[in-house]
């Protein structure tokens, strides 16, 4: 079994820890891998190591794997990929004995995190994040490893993680990357949850923002809940896997053996995880309390709006039933106006003498009921 292969580390401090007297080495600047778009080949480097330095950096992976056939056992192959056609990833297959399904897997891509063997050879999938502050949104990658006696092959079908960085570590510490392909994994597991660090901060930052436009009332905000919970859960499926994978990783340290240092790091990489997975879900719980609370203040809202539309409403039916009343009042004298003024030769009143004084009288005395009315009632 691959684990076999670890012996005692003594170097591996300077990974995750302090120097003993509290200073730590600083790192090696991580430059950008090459990518697959500026030059033909899909091998974004290709190194052979032994005793945990490069001794070689050969132009294929055939000749690569050439320096392992030559019986040296300190000797290790790294491979880094970016995003590689089917028949070139199945030619390394042939070359490394990689198992046919986790090929598969690796061209295709889109695959959950998790943690395979096939005899002696392991498949990890990993999900790598990074937090875009100008986008203010969490860009995912996805990663893929074989490692095996001799060889470590990683696939990646995006930028991040930026491998060059681990490498350039590994490189610095030769007596941890004598260690083997296990230290290539121990090291990007590491690199991959310590990425998760500042996806965390600004996703909490954006719940800070969303909780002061939520009681500003911003418009737009239900939908920038929507979008943010959607990146929650994706960090979600990307980070808790890895709880599993590492329990996995560490019993079979532990099964075979494995320096008791490494298994404490793996250790505290899994402690790592689980703080990660904790922080995500709290952010879950808290855009589900926000979403709420928005909804809340959403109907409150709208029932001020429609009890603000009620009430114009019942003003506007006092204002026309005002109206309706003094039209009612002034139609009275009209009437007896209008009645009074068709020219009939045979109309009684108009040839008696108390015939004016009587419509007036008659006007006034409507006009005066039908005021009292309507002021009983309200309406005026």
């Amino acid at each position: 079994m691959v684990e076999r292969r670890l012996a005692p580390l003594t170097a591996l401090t300077t990974l995750r820890r302090p120097r003993p007297d509290g200073v730590r080495r600083p790192a090696v600047p991580a430059e950008p891998e090459q990518l697959a778009g500026d030059r033909p080949s899909p091998m974004v480097d290709n190194a052979v190591y032994a005793s945990g330095r490069r001794v070689a950096t050969p132009d294929t992976a055939a000749d690569s794997h050439e320096w392992l056939t030559e019986g040296y056992d300190d000797r290790m192959v790294w491979l880094g990929l970016y995003r590689p056609e089917a028949a070139e990833l199945g030619e390394l297959a042939e070359q490394y004995g990689l198992p046919e399904l986790a090929v598969e897997d690796a061209i295709k891509a889109h695959q959950r995190p998790k943690f395979e063997r096939y005899g002696d050879t392991l498949f990890v999938v990993l999900k790598a994040a990074r937090y875009l502050d100008a986008a203010e949104e969490v860009e995912f990658g996805e990663l893929h490893l074989f490692l095996g006696s001799g060889f470590a092959i990683t696939v990646r079908h995006s930028e991040s993680p930026d491998l060059s960085r681990v490498r350039r570590r590994l490189e610095s510490e030769p007596a941890l990357l004598a260690k083997g392909p296990e230290a290539v994994l121990y090291a990007i597991l590491d690199a991959v949850v310590d990425g998760y660090s500042p996806v965390v901060a600004g996703l909490a930052n954006d719940i800070d923002e969303i909780e002061t436009e939520v009681f500003r009332g911003d418009p737009g905000v239900s939908r920038r809940i929507y979008e943010l919970s959607q990146e929650v859960l994706e960090f979600q499926r990307a980070a808790a896997p890895l709880t599993d994978i590492l329990a996995a990783i560490t019993a079979g340290f532990d099964k075979y053996g494995v320096d008791e240092e490494l298994r404490s790091y793996l250790r505290d990489v899994a402690d790592h995880v689980t703080q990660v997975i904790e922080r995500v879900e709290g952010f879950r719980l808290q855009l589900r309390d926000i979403l709420t609370v928005n909804a809340t203040l959403v109907a409150q809202r709208q029932n001020e709006e429609i009890r603000e539309l009620t009430e114009a409403s019942i003003a506007q039916g006092e204002e026309v039933k005002k109206i309706s009343a003094w039209a009612a009042i002034l139609f009275a004298p009209t009437l007896v106006g209008t009645v009074y003024g068709m020219n009939f030769d045979d109309i009684p009143e108009l040839h008696w003498s108390f015939g004016y004084p009587f419509a007036l009288v008659l006007m006034l005395g409507v006009s005066v009921t039908l005021y009292a009315i309507f002021t009983r009632r309200g309406w005026i």
